[in-house]
């Protein structure tokens, strides 16, 4: 069980996330968390940048109503833009943080899961399940996988970071 100290995000992450544009109406945003089983869905802008997270309680969001509002068209929220609904400045943690200290992350705000970025650039995702198969490796005496932290040789190239590092 030793072998989970010397683990990184970048050892249990998923490369390459399936992510939408600001402008996916949310009618494509819900397809894809049927789809996938997903969470959440990093949003981000052509070029890779992060600009935002949508999950799925963001998405519930859009159709919460109050006394004194009248209820929109079902359709009508779906034609709505990802960025209407998303969580802008989400939380990052980097490649090179800790599974340990990714997992007292985990815990302490309780959520599913966090975009993997160097500076603004999203290289990744890593989810509570993606903990789960590295503790399990780890138990089974299996170290870290080799790791991928610049996957696309261009994870330099990131604008100001739009979110806070954890």
């Amino acid at each position: 069980m030793y072998e989970f100290l010397d683990y990184q995000v970048a050892d249990a992450m998923t490369y390459r996330p399936v992510t939408v544009g600001a402008g996916t109406p949310l009618a494509e945003v819900e397809a894809l968390f049927e789809r996938h089983d997903f969470n959440s869905l990093p949003v981000v802008s052509r070029d890779g940048i992060l600009v935002g997270v949508v999950t799925k309680l963001d998405f519930l969001k859009a159709f919460a109503f109050t006394p004194h509002e009248m209820v929109p068209h079902y359709d009508e929220i779906l034609g709505r833009p990802a960025e209407s609904v998303m969580t802008r400045n989400p939380v990052t943690v980097r490649p090179d943080v800790t599974l340990t200290r990714l997992l007292q992350l985990m815990v302490d705000t309780r959520y599913r899961s966090f975009p993997v970025a160097i500076g603004a650039l999203l290289i990744g995702i890593v989810a509570r399940q993606d903990v789960v198969r590295a503790l399990r490796r780890a138990a089974a005496g299996e170290g870290p996988k080799l790791r991928r932290t610049d996957p696309h040789g261009d994870c330099g190239r990131a604008a100001a970071a739009p979110g806070r590092a954890a």
